[in-house]
């Protein structure tokens, strides 16, 4: 049953590494750490994505800005609530299961994938922005062992978000896409404008489960 739960998260991000090793936590003595890695797109921007690595992965291999990575693994989401000026906040991360040192860019045949497998678990939200592109925000709950989910904002486009406006809390969808950044601009209470990063996942093809319908 385990297996199958991993198998409905799964990330591959490539990159190059843009920061230092951060120590984390530690989970029954085992440390993790974190970093940020810069992955191209299509286009000649870049996602800024946040990996999470246990030190048991790392073992002697040093891990340092510049160095080019492949992470396998999955994309996870936590609350933390030790944010005094904006209160709650969803934290997503790439949690590290593989990783491999590239030489060149050549190795990278995909630098962003991912698929999941999951449950609507708030009402889409249909929109349009500024230039007449449809969108349709969902909130995806994904189980993971041990009785846990992962809670993943994904972003549907075009005939998509038009379909999946429509879908219901609790409806079983698979998606397949690649995991984004995007900075926008918060104000605080205070008054005080902050720069803000927020990840999401960006769905290429989506298929509602107990219908076995395809939209590409």
């Amino acid at each position: 049953m385990a297996g199958n739960l991993i198998e409905n998260n799964v990330v591959t991000i490539a990159g190059r590494v843009i920061s230092d090793l951060e120590f984390s936590h530690e989970i029954f003595g085992e440390g993790f750490y974190t970093f940020t890695l810069k992955v191209p797109r299509l286009s000649e921007n870049n996602d800024f994505l946040p990996v999470t690595i246990s030190e048991r992965l790392i073992n002697n291999r040093k891990i340092e800005i510049g160095s080019l990575v492949e992470i396998e693994g999955q994309l996870r989401s936590y609350n933390n609530t030790n944010y005094t000026k904006e209160g709650n906040k969803l934290i997503l991360t790439v949690f590290a299961r593989e990783i491999k040192f590239l030489e060149n860019e050549k190795q990278v045949k995909n630098p962003n994938q991912i698929f999941l497998n999951g449950y609507i678990c708030k009402k889409p939200v249909y929109r349009t922005t500024p230039f007449g592109r449809e969108i349709t925000d969902l909130l995806l709950a994904v189980n993971r062992p041990y009785n846990k989910s992962d809670y993943i904002p994904c972003i549907a486009w075009g005939r998509n978000a038009r379909y999946s406006e429509n879908l219901n809390v609790g409806d079983n969808i698979e998606i397949w896409g690649r995991v984004q950044s995007r900075g926008y601009q918060k104000k605080l209470d205070t008054g005080e404008v902050v720069e803000k990063i927020a990840y999401e996942v960006s769905i290429s093809k989506m298929e509602v489960c107990n219908i076995k319908r395809n939209i590409d």
